[in-house]
């Protein structure tokens, strides 16, 4: 691509952008423009299986909302009442409608947004996106809706198959299609199915692949010197793939917690090597911990690398260690959560119960009885996984 025609694009996505960012902050207001902390922009070659695979992604990433499906999302009455009115849905009404959508509640953890972006201009969005809420981000930090605003996480996902697989599959499903539908007018019974030409058409099969490999894909791939990237091969049974989604999305604290969060707890062990323990609502606590509670959070931070760090050292081997602490700052039973929470986090496994013990002071010079004070201490029991040294009983 030349240069000029690369300025042209780039000048044209910012327009799109801009356009579609004033509209909304006239419509709601900076403060309500609340993105979700996670998108994961999908893209598939024909016939890679998007629509049977996407349960694992989500899954694997803790999910729970439905995928935004920009096929679905432009025959959405907002999209319909544009092309009614003569309009047609082009980049500018396309990143409207997402960005507007994506503003939905159900979607504040984490979405899966499947064939956006698609085009130059709508990769170069992505980006002015993620540059956008890392300002509100910004903007918002030192207010009470501060944690409303978290570090977002953009990961570019691609589902791919061969030329002669993405053929096969586009006219499988084709063949499926006409004998679902035929069925449905035979009996009344069912729902018909969109059938595509590509469905039908070899030609055409082939001509969709190389359109999304020449196009679709060259946009996406563009993004990986920008955020996470994953590319999946689903060239195999869905048994195969579904494996390789597992392994594609390993759990990283360092992309999942805010800059000045995972700073704060990098330095503690982790037990990556021993396990993998992803939760989104533990992230979001500890993002508040860190954000509300700084001095507090650092005090628990540290007690863990003086206290807890040395024991489970010395326990490697064990996989279990019981560690008892008299830090009078775990009277606040924030700090407690915050403990567990950050244990957690690293991949261990903690449980605490707590007691008092009785501290001799002095013996009263009358009665010869001994006066006691009470000290508060908290026992925890964490456990982690560990690799056996040996195996079998030799």
């Amino acid at each position: 691509m030349s240069a000029k025609k690369s300025a042209v694009e780039l000048k044209n996505a910012q327009q799109i952008f801009q356009s579609s960012w004033q509209y909304l902050e006239g419509k709601y207001g900076r403060e309500k423009l609340r993105f979700p902390k996670e998108i994961m922009w999908l893209g598939g070659a024909p016939g890679a299986g998007k629509g049977t695979n996407t349960p694992f992604i989500l899954r694997e990433r803790g999910i729970t909302a439905e995928p935004v499906v920009m096929s679905s999302l432009l025959k959405s009455p907002h999209a319909e009442s544009l092309k009614s009115a003569g309009h047609l849905v082009d980049d500018k009404e396309v990143v409207q409608i997402l960005l507007e959508e994506l503003l939905q509640p159900q979607y504040k953890t984490g979405v899966v947004v499947d064939g956006f972006p698609r085009t130059s201009a709508q990769v170069e969005c992505v980006k002015m996106l993620y540059n956008k809420m890392m300002e509100l981000r910004a903007e918002f930090f030192n207010t009470p809706i501060g944690p409303q605003f978290r570090r977002p996480i953009f990961r570019i996902t691609i589902l791919h198959v061969r030329e002669d697989v993405s053929i096969d599959r586009q006219l499988y499903r084709g063949r499926q299609i006409q004998a679902n539908n035929e069925k449905v007018k035979a009996t009344g019974e069912g729902h018909l199915m969109e059938l595509r030409e590509t469905d039908l058409d070899v030609n055409l099969a082939k001509r969709r692949y190389v359109t999304f490999s020449e196009e679709t894909l060259r946009a996406l791939e563009s993004l990986r010197e920008y955020f996470h990237y994953h590319f999946i091969d689903a060239n195999g049974p869905v048994e195969d793939v579904e494996k390789k989604i597992i392994e594609g999305f390993q759990y990283e604290s360092s992309l999942e917690l805010g800059h000045d969060t995972y700073d704060s707890i990098r330095n503690i062990m982790t037990a990556a090597q021993l396990s993998r323990h992803p939760r989104q609502e533990l992230v979001k606590r500890l993002d508040n911990h860190r954000h509300r509670h700084a001095e507090l959070f650092a005090h628990v931070v540290g007690l863990i690398e003086q206290n807890f760090i040395p024991v489970l050292q010395m326990h490697a081997a064990v996989g279990v260690a019981v560690i008892k602490v008299s830090d009078a700052g775990l009277s606040n039973r924030l700090a407690v959560q915050m403990l567990l929470d950050i244990l957690t986090e690293r991949g261990y496994f903690p449980s605490f119960y707590e007691e008092e013990e009785y501290v001799p002071l002095r013996i009263d010079a009358q009665t010869n009885a001994i006066i006691n004070a009470t000290q508060k201490k908290w026992i925890f029991k964490v456990k982690f996984p560990v690799n056996r040294i040996r195996r079998g009983g030799h």
